[in-house]
């Protein structure tokens, strides 16, 4: 990890930027994912496929010369201190030893537990802008290296492209995957990624295929081995399923409630989210290979 300790760009008061970033923070989805065994540490072995949406939060972050992080506005349920995005900014500051600060505002539009990677997208935009923001310059590999102190989905994030993921999702290969509109589904409450690893139930000896073994087989030959669990354990994941499988090829995203359909067009998938059952949410989203994030970021 660089350490930036004597680097006077962030020293107090010195050379501080006057300019403010607002960066997106997109969602996920696993186009595929199977659970091919479990170490001893009680970590998953995964293989995966994460592809980006246009689709998510949004963080728009100013910097600030006293080393104080503050973040607006409050989540219901979980302290500050907790946030991800405020964890991200503490760990940069601590293994750089930059002495600056930043006024983060957040805009939360993707659902806690939904499988969508919204904390962990939050923390990688943060590590992102943070690093330009105070010219920390660390590159993404290192950031990446943080990323994954805070969370196994946060390096994909970092990296910004489309991936092929092993180990517990951080060993990546960039890939490029089909693009089309995907109607996401969220049946109004959060799954607990804890309660779905811990099941009895829970496939964990999946045979590892190849990368290229899965890309061949293409979207009508992926799954989701956390599906048939979360189904068991949320009867309300389980309706959303029926009601979105009758319609359209549909998979659960990650170990989260929300659930995905991919059509052709985006009128397709507005034309079956107008039928969606007023207990459920949704939106349509487009399928992306490289992160809006790093689009926005001109990476």
């Amino acid at each position: 990890m660089p350490d930036t300790r004597s680097d006077s760009l962030c020293e107090t008061g010195s050379n501080t930027r006057a300019d403010s970033l607002a960066l997106p923070a997109p969602a996920k989805l696993n186009r595929m994912l199977h659970i091919v065994g479990r170490r001893p540490d009680g970590y998953h072995e995964l293989q995966t496929l994460f592809q980006f949406l246009d689709h998510g939060d949004s963080l728009h972050l100013s910097p600030r010369p006293d080393g104080e992080i503050r973040l607006t506005p409050a989540l219901a349920g979980l302290d500050a201190e907790d946030n991800l995005v405020v964890r991200a900014a503490r760990l940069l500051q601590a293994e750089t030893g930059c002495r600056r600060g930043a006024d983060i505002h957040l805009t939360k539009r993707l659902p806690m537990g939904g499988g969508l990677g919204g904390g962990s997208s939050n923390a990688a935009t943060a590590l992102l802008g943070l690093d330009r923001l105070w010219r920390l310059d660390l590159g993404l590999d290192a950031l990446a290296e943080l990323g994954l102190r805070l969370g196994a989905d946060v390096p994909v994030f970092v990296h910004g492209h489309a991936a092929w993921a092993e180990g517990i999702g951080e060993h990546l290969v960039p890939v490029e995957l089909d693009t089309p509109w995907f109607l996401v589904v969220h049946p109004g409450i959060p799954v607990a990624t804890p309660a779905v690893f811990g099941a009895a139930q829970l496939t964990r000896d999946t045979p590892p295929i190849t990368m290229a073994r899965a890309l061949q087989g293409g979207a009508p030959s992926w799954r989701n081995d956390c599906e048939a669990t979360v189904r068991s354990l949320y009867p309300q994941v389980a309706e959303a399923l029926d009601w979105l499988g009758a319609r359209a090829p549909t998979m659960l995203t990650g170990t989260g409630a929300c659930i995905f359909a991919w059509t052709d067009t985006q009128a397709e998938a507005q034309r079956i989210a107008a039928d969606l059952p007023g207990h459920f949410t949704a939106f349509t989203a487009r399928g992306a290979n490289l992160s809006p994030l790093h689009a926005a970021l001109g990476r």
